[in-house]
């Protein structure tokens, strides 16, 4: 129940700080406020227990594992009530992975992980709202001159994503297919003999921070690519967090079916809960820091309102790279 609150306390939050955002910023009509609207495309790369390089894994670019890379897609809208302060809202769709079947054995801690031999994937659906700073434009001599203008920002807000992550299974026929692991209970979570592992919600805020630059193609288009790190508050977007179960359990708690495949599911080790080092209580993932992903995206915008500044300027401006 404390966790119930304490979700909808930020999801409250989230709303009530987006409706101010667009009461406050959206609605104006000011005259000096240009508005945007645009597309974004690029990767999204999954941070977690899973997966990953030689050495400890970590919530770090050093266990990005390529080949898990999927696009992401989405859509924003932007106000700028000056030329170095912009808001954003947007929306963003993709796909992360993880797999231990991606590390290459080096003799080290990876070996565990390896051997572990653990997966998923999970859709994001993300909303987020985001201010963006443009640090030189202080330094412009004309700051409302965009044209063939590149300016570099920084970004940093307050998120809601929804993810529901799977592994796959293969059934006693050698078939795979991919289920829900929130539903199996994989580490206990609400199970009364681990009263520190709580059932996780699919729908979860986080803090999205990151740099990025921008190309004024022209007055009305622009051209930007951006990195977005995502912060996030829980270790179970790869349902893999703290130890392994008592098997026993999940037939206690579970329909036949549904502890079949929790028994599988939880512990895919080589010879399952009999492999030494992955028994029970045996270490599973690392509670100690939580998942993470980030997004590398081109952004793609377009001005829907606006003042024009340039109007009044010689027809042959040329179209120089300006800082």
């Amino acid at each position: 129940m404390k966790q119930s609150l304490h979700s909808l306390r930020w999801k409250c939050l989230f709303v009530a700080v987006t409706l101010c955002f667009s009461s406050s910023v959206f609605a104006q009509e000011d005259a000096q406020k240009t508005t945007e609207a645009g597309i974004t495309v690029g990767p999204m790369v999954f941070l977690g227990d899973l997966g990953g390089h030689a050495g400890k894994g970590t919530t770090f670019i050093k266990d990005y594992n390529m080949n898990t890379t999927k696009l992401a897609f989405g859509a924003f809208y932007a106000a700028y009530p000056t030329q170095w302060l912009g808001f954003r809202l947007s929306a963003t769709f993709g796909s992360i992975e993880g797999d231990d079947g991606n590390i290459t054995p080096k003799g080290g801690d990876e070996e565990t992980r390896l051997a572990r031999h653990l997966d998923f994937r999970s859709k994001i659906i993300e909303g987020t709202i985001m201010a963006e700073v443009y640090p030189t434009v202080f330094l412009e001599e004309e700051p409302d001159d965009v044209t063939a203008r590149l300016r570099p920002y920084g970004v940093i807000g307050l998120g809601l994503f929804h993810f529901n992550p799977q592994g796959s299974y293969r059934n006693q026929y050698g078939d795979v297919t991919w289920v829900d692991l929130q539903p199996l209970h994989t580490e206990g979570q609400g199970f009364p003999e681990y009263p520190d592992r709580k059932p996780y919600k699919l729908t979860q805020m986080n803090i999205p921070i990151g740099v990025g630059i921008k190309y004024f193609l022209s007055e009305n288009l622009n051209l930007s690519f951006e990195i977005v790190h995502r912060k996030t508050f829980t270790d179970y977007i790869d349902d893999v967090s703290t130890r392994y179960v008592d098997p026993a359990l999940f037939a206690k708690y579970l329909s036949p079916s549904q502890a079949a495949i929790a028994l599988a599911m939880s512990n895919k080790s080589a010879q399952g809960y009999n492999t030494p080092g992955y028994g029970v209580n045996a270490k599973r993932g690392d509670p100690t820091q939580n998942d993470a992903y980030f997004t590398a995206q081109f952004k793609l915008g377009i001005r829907i309102a606006g003042r024009t500044e340039t109007r009044w300027r010689n027809s042959t401006h040329c179209p120089l790279l300006r800082f």
